[in-house]
């Protein structure tokens, strides 16, 4: 028994350093680094060179069940508010009808590829039809793209929020086929379903993050607890939700985010925590999911499974993409590359599993064909995310340099931390810059020693400080200490030379001669960029203003606009030509030509007509007296 229970530690341990050490490889030659972790449970199983022989369906389920929800807290937890109601309503329309459609377009691929019943055939639709929340999370925040923040926001959202409509999906789809419940007699009970799960874990995940938040607050522990209880406090959220009859996944999610976003103990540690507890369950469930696969089946559903996958990528993806964000006004470009992210990872795996643990009679097959589509996801859009976006002309600059910052939280300090800063070469601190008032650096180290702030003088290149402030004030110092994001502010990005933010929109018009309409001569720079840019702001974004271009330079976390350049030359942006994924403006365009071209119609038919008429009349008077006469 000993002897068991040994080599089973050995064997976990093992695949978890393996999987840690194998992650340079990943990043040596841009491999998705969960495809990685997926490929070592593979090379481990019955069919690898490791010959492990793991066939536990409920035990894999339970493992990568807990991994979901800790990865699920933790996204939520480092979601901010404002990036939340950045892209509420397109991500969560992506989430719930993005993921219906995109279940019913595979599903209705899967019934005519396989010849199943149409239940069967949405079930396998639905375990691959939400996008996989680590895959995302890891490429957006890990690998260094840096999109516009309503594209990124929205691909965050809905990646952390579209688990549980899959998840509940399945569940249903399960029970109803094992129950032997027709398709046309589910309609109105999977409504009142999906109502009762996700309200109750909505209202769960509210109630439950308030408790936690003030739990922790109130309560004095040992600081290493406090990561402890707020996991194990999560934890018991979601299964108390499941119980209840909610969606777990779905209220662990929303107390992340509502405990990530007010003032808790400990925040810096459990950040920290929480990090590598997220790398622990990705590393667990994609191993284990890689290990319950048997890749010597896969040959006999090869074809029809990579015929499947296209299906999802290219057609059902796309065409719910597309319906989905048509309103809310994403280009051409955004639609193309939020349909392009819908990476399938763990979680269609995992949903996977229920159909053998239901017993049903195609389980393995659609096992079969999930890890074939995710295989096919994870190398066909993880490995070309970043050209298409470069291609697409979507990455914008980051708005800061590095920053090196540990934070530190003092003993029973609600208002204040401690935040420790290394001092970047190319930082305004470093060029001279002073460090505001209201920020008191308490030490620094130089060279091995520490240093009073008073003896020390002017913080040099590679120094460690460390200053004494609040925390709604740390935005602003990292900005102090991170190096020039663009050294020299390029002027094909940020144009020629600043402007004021604050100058008049009439007085700029009468210096550089272009002229300005009457009810926008009182307006700032700020303001008449805003307006016409309206929330979605980023650096390098332009309004062009007859033969000139203003440009937005920098912004804050608030997507205030704190720069302006002036670019002497119009610059006409350069889009690719997608002959598809039509954005509103796209679909208003087409369709105010085509009642135009209805009105002209109409119009030179009444024209045509009058004219006949006029000609007809004398024809038909002379055909009249000639009756008379002959009468």
């Amino acid at each position: 028994m000993l002897e068991t229970l040994n080599l089973v530690i050995l064997i976990a341990a093992g695949l978890v350093a393996v999987s840690v050490f194998t992650s340079l490889i990943s990043f040596r030659v841009g491999a998705p680094l969960l495809l990685v972790f997926l490929l070592v449970g593979l090379a481990a199983g019955e069919d690898g060179p490791g010959g492990i022989e793991f066939a536990d369906t409920r035990t894999a389920y339970f493992i990568g069940s807990i991994a979901l929800a800790i990865i699920l807290f933790d996204s939520g937890f480092r979601t901010r508010f404002a990036t939340f109601r950045l892209a509420a309503f397109p991500a969560l329309t992506l989430a719930t009808v993005g993921v219906a459609v995109t279940a019913g377009l595979v599903g209705l691929a899967a019934h005519f590829l396989f010849d199943w019943p149409w239940i069967e055939g949405l079930l396998l639709g639905a375990i691959v039809g939400s996008t996989d929340a680590a895959a995302v999370f890891f490429l957006l925040r890990v690998g260094g793209i840096h999109l516009r923040e309503m594209i990124s926001a929205t691909l965050e959202v809905e990646s952390g929020s579209n688990d549980p409509m899959a998840i509940f999906l399945t569940v249903t789809l399960v029970g109803m086929i094992v129950a032997g419940t027709s398709g046309e007699d589910a309609g109105l009970g999977l409504l009142a379903e999906f109502a009762q799960q996700m309200g109750i874990g909505l209202i769960a995940g509210l109630a439950g993050g308030y408790a936690i938040v003030q739990l922790v607050n109130r309560v004095n522990l040992e600081p290493a607890l406090y990561p402890i209880v707020v996991l194990a406090l999560a934890l018991a959220l979601s299964g108390a939700t499941s119980l209840a009859g909610g969606s777990g996944f779905l209220a662990v999610y929303v107390a992340g985010i509502l405990c990530g976003n007010v003032r808790m103990r400990q925040q810096p540690a459990l950040k920290n925590f929480q990090g590598g507890m997220t790398w622990l369950g990705q590393i667990g469930m994609f191993v284990t999911l890689g290990l319950l696969a048997t890749p010597s089946q896969f040959g006999e559903v090869a074809l029809p499974g990579f015929t499947l996958a296209a299906v999802l990528i290219f057609i059902a993806r796309p065409i719910a993409v597309w319906l989905c964000l048509l309103p809310f006004g994403f280009t051409r470009a955004e639609i193309a590359f939020v349909s392009w992210v819908g990476l399938r990872g763990a979680v269609s795996i995992l949903l996977a599993i229920l159909p053998l643990i239901g017993g049903l009679a195609n389980a393995q097959t659609i096992f079969n064909i999930t890890f074939l589509i995710v295989l096919t996801s994870l190398v066909l859009q993880g490995w070309t995310i970043r050209p298409l976006a470069l291609w697409l002309r979507l990455i914008v600059p980051p708005r800061m340099g590095p920053v090196d910052r540990i934070e530190l939280e003092l003993p029973g300090g609600q208002d204040h931390e401690l935040v420790g800063y290394r001092v970047h070469p190319g930082s305004a601190v470093a060029r001279g810059g002073r460090i505001p008032r209201w920020a008191r650096p308490v030490l620094i180290l130089r060279d091995g020693q520490s240093l009073r702030p008073q003896k020390a003088g002017r913080p040099q290149p590679g120094d460690q400080l460390y200053i004494l402030t609040t925390a709604r004030q740390v935005p602003a110092l990292d900005a102090l200490f991170a190096g020039a994001a663009h050294e020299g502010h390029d002027p094909a990005l940020f144009g020629d030379f600043p402007l004021d933010p604050d100058a008049l929109l009439s007085d700029v018009g009468a210096v550089y001669g272009f002229h300005v309409r009457k009810e926008d001569a009182g307006l700032s720079l700020r303001d008449y960029m805003r307006r016409e840019l309206g929330d979605d702001v980023e650096p390098t974004d332009r309004v062009a203003h007859g033969a000139i271009d203003l440009v937005v330079r920098a912004i804050d976390h608030d997507h205030a606009i704190t720069e302006i350049g002036l670019s002497v030359e119009h610059v006409e942006p350069q889009e690719p030509v997608l002959p598809f994924f039509f954005s509103r403006d796209d679909v208003a365009r087409v369709s105010r030509r085509a009642i135009s071209r209805v009105r002209m119609r109409r119009a030179r038919g009444k024209v045509i007509a009058r004219r006949r008429a006029s000609f007809d009349t004398p024809a038909q008077q002379k055909d009249t007296e000639t009756d008379s006469d002959k009468n």
